[in-house]
């Protein structure tokens, strides 16, 4: 397997920080929250069927950002207008999704580790059902979703080793020649390269790919 290069260009350092920095990065988080509380006021005044999550303020303080999500397009020019009125700064709406917020807000997965999003994971891969179904997971919703609700980023990372593994397994509701007797396979275990026959008395049995080859052979001769 070729070692893929990753090139993520650095932002580039202009000096290090002053205590008169900190300070100010200290007074723009305290702004923040005002804000943050401010807005959410507005939002219900309005009526505004938007999630407010977070709020950025530049630190020369010449503009605040606020990220929020919502099922649909939002009309939040009144919105904008009292904030900049209240603020006296440039205001920023950004509507983000769903797994944006999470990469952003963090949290602890099912796994017990910091979130992938919010500590390695540069952008979002498509995730499918399918790749849980091919790794042999529960179809239970709340057992492969992630914290924001969709499915987890992790079922990506092991798929295409399934996939590879599966290969020369024959597929689910075959039926296949053992050498305890014909039977339906039930269940796969990519990884140990053994699968599950379920034989036509009811009885299941497991059974290695390699064993079963033989007894196919074994069968036909």
């Amino acid at each position: 397997m070729t070692k893929k290069k990753i090139s993520k260009q650095l932002k580039k350092v202009y000096r290090l920080a002053t205590a008169k920095d900190f300070e100010q990065l200290k007074k723009n988080r305290t702004d923040e929250r005002k804000a943050h509380h401010y807005c959410q006021e507005c939002i219900g005044k309005l009526g505004l069927k938007m999630n407010l999550f977070a709020v950025e303020k530049a630190f020369d303080g010449s503009k605040y950002t606020f990220f929020f999500t919502a099922d649909g397009r939002v009309d939040f020019r009144q919105l904008v207008k009292m904030l900049v009125k209240h603020l006296g700064v440039r205001i920023e709406m950004r509507q983000v999704g769903i797994r944006n917020q999470a990469k952003m807000c963090g949290g602890i997965g099912r796994c017990g580790r910091t979130l992938c999003c919010s500590t390695f994971l540069d952008k979002f891969e498509p995730v499918s059902i399918r790749m849980a179904k091919e790794q042999s997971l529960s179809l239970n919703p709340t057992k492969i979703s992630g914290q924001c609700g969709r499915l987890m980023c992790c079922l990506t990372y092991e798929y295409d080793t399934y996939v590879h593994l599966k290969k020369g397994m024959p597929k689910l509701g075959k039926q296949v020649q053992t050498a305890s007797g014909r039977g339906k396979v039930i269940r796969h275990n990519a990884i140990c390269n053994r699968l599950t026959v379920r034989l036509e008395d009811g009885v299941e049995i497991e059974t290695s790919v390699d064993q079963l080859n033989k007894s196919t052979q074994s069968h036909k001769g």
